[in-house]
């Protein structure tokens, strides 16, 4: 199986990571196993009041894994935030997929991560600002809700759902028709089902 890593700091963002954690169970056919990260094993609280008990510290990160997933919520522009950066590192050195959404992916622009692929946010002035001189690479940013670079996957904080089929998409999670035909009936509420000729 393949361990897919959601990095969680308090006052996580629920919504962010439910789309992405179930349909990488339900697509992926067992094929794949989601796995929590924090500073600490101590529990984190999402902004929902979700406890999570998480499976790994930032110190004890599994070597083998397939992609990280840092879930956007209240803490990313707190300097403890910061703890995150060398498994971002890792990440990308091991060119295993990343991605951000939320303040999360403004997180990656105070590392430089968004300084040669294509990225959005949740607003470029903000990012900008947050950033300062780590960030660079305005002319990249892209006014969508979900923006996938190469590997580094980036998306707003209304954008769950898109996120959840980029990240999909890039992992090869299941069939493309079958992510699409997910992300459709989460973001409509309906099905198209083909109706036989009479």
């Amino acid at each position: 199986m393949k361990t897919i890593l959601f990095v969680l700091l308090d006052q996580w963002a629920d919504w962010e990571a439910a789309y992405l954690s179930s349909a990488l169970r339900m697509l992926g056919q067992g094929r794949y196993v989601v796995k929590t990260v924090s500073l600490t094993r101590d529990p984190v609280e999402s902004i929902g009041g979700f406890r999570v008990l998480p499976d790994y510290d930032i110190h004890s990160l599994p070597a083998d894994y397939e992609a990280l997933i840092l879930v956007g919520g209240l803490s990313w522009r707190q300097e403890a935030a910061r703890q995150v950066g060398p498994l971002v590192e890792r990440c990308l050195s091991e060119r295993r997929l990343l991605g951000g959404i939320c303040d999360a992916s403004g997180f990656l622009g105070t590392l430089g991560v968004l300084n040669d692929v294509c990225h959005t946010s949740n607003e470029l002035c903000d990012l900008e600002a947050w950033a300062g001189d780590a960030y660079t690479n305005r002319e990249n940013y892209v006014m969508e809700p979900a923006v996938r670079g190469r590997n580094v996957i980036t998306a707003n904080g209304t954008a769950s759902l898109e996120f959840a089929r980029e990240v999909l998409l890039a992992l090869e999670a299941a069939p493309r028709e079958k992510i699409l035909e997910w992300y459709e009936f989460h973001k409509r509420g309906v099905y198209e089902v083909p109706i036989p000729k009479m």
